[in-house]
């Protein structure tokens, strides 16, 4: 499909699904409460703190089995056991054992974690380039780098799916930049021409101000100088700056190699993109601003005929006064109106909801046509920004060509893309773009995966909303869960500019919400096979609360509509066992030339500083395997597959 029609398509739904709200009255299962607490503790971010491991527990799941003559046997069970260090690092020679050990101690030392880059820099210049990428490839890079290119990460990634661990490959090579060089591409990307032209923006070198030209734009969806380094507060994430179309359409073709090197590696990869990377971000600031002022619109309207209360779906306007209501904001004429909400665009119930909202638009390729606001004040449709120059108009379109373009190549070789989430004020729109991907690519099988932060107030609203769509629709969800990346970073900014903090209040809370969001997507696929889950965390405990609740559905793993997802060089205790078990999980396998990760390694020597402060289970076990070995005669231990 061309990005024309993907715009057409956004256009006849920019309303509709940005309402995130809880979609449709669960079952009584899912009533049971998750409030957050209230206490005032602040959240672990990530995975990157386990909680206190309780002794190694199996954690058991139904097999189902089918004899010879079709006849369905009792269904095995298949135990998985996290602590069974033999079957958690058969795949590890004793060096790799070793060099984790390594690893993992240096990651817990502070000075060395805070002054990472420094000591770096300071060995590259001691030791001379040679020395120093081979001092990197024994230790922090061998560790969580597969290697330089996608030739060189393929003996890796066979190794690890002889033992059933399959990959997501993720080309992690950033720009160093400083934070002043970081903070200036940022604002000129950001910051639209009109924007620039306010004299108060000149002033202030961008700063997002109150001005003529952007006075009722949401601080939050703004581009504020001293957050312009998107790098800050920031866990394992990577982070793209833009700096012209020309470096998009390169790093477009990174995706597509990277693509292509997951497809010619295995047979069920995956391969994950990030949205910030395919474009100039002032258009995501914009459509997220967009999209939720719309769902404040939508609300308005609910309002109006005494349905503020109810959850979204239930929400159904009644057509004759929705029609008054668009008629009397200006949105079009009387008429016309009334053609938009005839046959087959009119609800079946006579009434409008949420999802029969999408013909509110009319299907046109100008894509600033998307940025268009109702104005609650004065009751008329305006555009979000009083201009857009024609090298804007064409900057956005080249972003969803650039989607399209990797949406093909991914069908083409078989691989599955996973969008990587990002900060709140970009993610109404990078979650939009994605849905819209999965209505053109999931027709047949699950290809496109949106990711869903479950540290934020909201994540169970987006993840039942989208999923009714998909249901009503009729294609493939597929969604990765994560903890969140961002989390200092988001709740300095709220704090700073003055906007309601999105996260949950404490880890306790988001533990919550993962494990809600989760829950609703298990019994998405018990009821409906057309749901795909990749449950993406470090987190013991909700690994073993994913095989329970798969364990109590009857939901075998050869199903492959649960998948497991950990970062290559940690908690190779869950990995493994699980793949051994017949799991489909997946590790997220970075590379790239050694020189362009550092800004990668550096933030994974921070996570691990974390997760080796919170929890000593990994190295106690890699210290119990290591000795088992050489007690047990296995001082020259090879894997063998």
């Amino acid at each position: 499909m061309s990005y024309t029609r993907l715009a057409a398509s956004l256009l006849r739904a920019n309303a509709e699904t940005s309402i995130r709200r809880r979609t449709r009255v669960p079952p009584a299962a899912r009533l049971r409460s998750t409030v957050a607490s209230t206490q005032e503790q602040e959240p672990r971010n990530e995975d990157s703190e386990h909680p206190p491991a309780a002794k190694a527990v199996a954690a058991e799941v139904i097999a189902r089995a089918t004899g010879a003559a079709g006849d369905v046997r009792p269904p095995a069970r298949a135990a998985v056991d996290f602590g069974n260090t033999r079957e958690a690092y058969r795949s590890k020679g004793n060096a790799e054992l070793l060099r984790s050990l390594l690893v993992f101690k240096l990651c817990s030392f502070d000075f060395l974690v805070d002054k990472n880059k420094e000591l770096m820099a300071l060995s590259k210049k001691v030791f001379g380039q040679r020395l120093f990428e081979k001092l990197m490839k024994m230790t922090f890079y061998g560790q969580f780098v597969a290697g330089e290119d996608h030739n060189a990460i393929k003996p890796l990634i066979q190794k690890n799916q002889a033992f059933g661990v399959g990959a997501v490959l993720d080309y992690s090579v950033e720009e160093d930049l400083t934070q002043e060089e970081a903070e200036k591409k940022e604002m000129d990307s950001c910051v639209s021409e009109a924007e620039k032209e306010s004299p108060a923006q000149a002033a202030e070198f961008f700063i997002a101000q109150e001005s003529d030209d952007n006075v009722d734009r949401e601080k939050k969806y703004r581009a504020h100088r001293q957050f312009g380094d998107r790098r800050g507060g920031v866990i394992s994430a990577r982070t793209y700056f833009y700096a012209d179309e020309s470096k998009c359409d390169n790093q477009m073709e990174t995706f597509i190699n990277c693509i292509r090197a997951s497809g010619g590696s295995s047979k069920d990869g995956f391969s994950a993109v990030k949205m910030t990377a395919l474009g100039r971000p002032q258009f995501l600031l914009q459509f997220s601003e967009v999209l939720v002022k719309w769902r404040r619109f939508f609300n308005l309207l609910a309002a109006q005929q005494g349905k503020s209360g109810m959850a979204a779906l239930e929400q159904k306007l009644e057509s004759e006064q929705l029609m008054e209501s668009l008629t009397r904001l200006g949105v079009g004429a009387k008429n016309d109106i009334e053609n938009w909400f005839t046959g087959e665009k009119l609800g079946s119930s006579g009434a409008i909801d949420l999802l029969d909202w999408n013909s509110l638009i009319n299907d046109t390729t100008r894509i600033s046509d998307l940025l268009m606001v109702p104005n609650l004040e004065t009751g008329q449709l305006e555009p979000l920004l009083k201009k857009f120059t024609m090298e804007e108009e064409k900057q956005m379109k080249r972003m969803l060509q650039r989607m399209d373009v990797l949406a093909k190549h991914a069908v083409e070789n078989g691989v599955r893309l996973m969008v990587d989430a990002e900060q709140t004020y970009f993610q109404p729109a990078i979650s939009r773009l994605t849905l819209e991907m999965q209505r053109i690519f999931n027709r047949e099988k699950p290809l496109i995966f949106n990711t869903y932060q479950c540290y934020l107030k909201e994540a169970y609203d987006n993840v039942t909303v989208d999923v009714e769509l998909s249901r009503r629709e009729g294609w493939y969800f597929g969604a990765k869960l994560v903890r969140g990346a961002y989390m200092y970073q988001e709740r300095d900014r709220a704090k700073e500019i003055g906007y309601e903090d999105p996260i949950n209040p404490d880890y306790e809370a988001t533990n919550r919400m993962y494990h809600k969001c989760l829950e609703y997507v298990l019994e998405e696929i018990e009821h409906n096979r057309k749901a795909n889950v990749m449950v993406a965390s470090h987190n013991e405990d909700t690994v073993k609360f994913t095989l329970d609740k798969m364990n109590e559905m009857g939901l075998p793993p050869t199903e492959n509509k649960v998948y497991f997802g950990q970062l290559l060089g940690m908690c190779d205790q869950i990995s493994f066992p699980l793949g051994q078990a017949g799991f489909p999980v997946y590790k997220y396998v970075p590379y790239g030339p050694v020189n362009e990760v550092i800004p990668y390694l550096s933030r994974r020597a921070q996570e691990n500083r974390g997760l080796m402060k919170g929890s000593q289970r990994e190295r106690s076990l890699l210290w119990k395997e290591l000795k088992r070995r050489l007690l047990g005669g296995e001082v020259f231990y090879k894997p063998v597959y």
